[in-house]
């Protein structure tokens, strides 16, 4: 059961976010929500040298969630990330990364995202456009989800979970630092792949 509508198995195309028939399990997940970093994972990909991936997170973000189990188009999310928290497991690198080639954090300390549409694929697959900012310039970003369920946990919590994953490129933010490869290729790809694995609390 997806929380932004179940879609008709013999329907091939795209429901809209607010189309598909509401069930009672989700009507009850309408509320605002706080995304838990403890238990949540900002992370990213880059290919490094045109032959390995490298993976790094963001240690220190903020983020809310708006669920509308009955008109699941009113749905919203927003991130709030410190960029001096990044970490790849190489302090080296973090630095460079923190420097005027890439990330520019003394000038720029914050990435953000805001929602601007949700739409449902099926199941509990759906898909949320936002726009996303970083060095001072926005651009849409499409994040493909997977809605993990909802729990109430140890401590009286209610819990919902998602995955979700999108492709970006950084040249179209303004990250083209770069070196050539003696062999060809350059040391940094430009496409970069984002992963998410999010837990959200309700709030009272």
């Amino acid at each position: 059961m997806g929380i932004f509508g179940r879609k008709n198995d013999s329907d091939t195309t795209p429901a809209s976010a607010g189309s598909a028939p509401v069930v009672p399990e989700q009507a009850a997940l309408t509320g605002e929500y706080t995304i838990d970093p403890a238990h949540s994972t900002l992370g990213f990909v880059a290919r490094h040298a045109m032959v390995t991936n490298v993976k790094g997170k963001f240690l220190d973000f903020t983020g809310s969630l708006h669920l509308d189990g009955t008109d699941p188009a009113k749905s919203t999310a927003f991130l709030d990330i410190t960029m001096d928290s990044i970490d790849t497991g190489s302090a080296d690198r973090d630095g460079h990364l923190k420097s005027a080639d890439f990330f520019k954090t003394d000038e720029f300390p914050r990435m953000t995202f805001r929602s601007t549409e949700a739409q449902s694929l099926g199941g509990d697959d759906y898909r949320i456009t936002g726009d996303l900012e970083i060095l001072g310039t926005t651009r849409p970003v499409t994040i493909d989800l997977e809605f993990n369920g909802a729990a109430k946990d140890p401590f009286g919590n209610e819990r919902v979970g998602f995955e979700g994953k999108a492709e970006i490129l950084r040249s179209d933010w303004g990250l083209t630092w770069n070196a050539t490869l003696e062999t060809g290729g350059v040391l940094v790809s430009d496409k970069i792949k984002l992963n998410f694995d999010i837990s959200a609390i309700k709030n009272a």
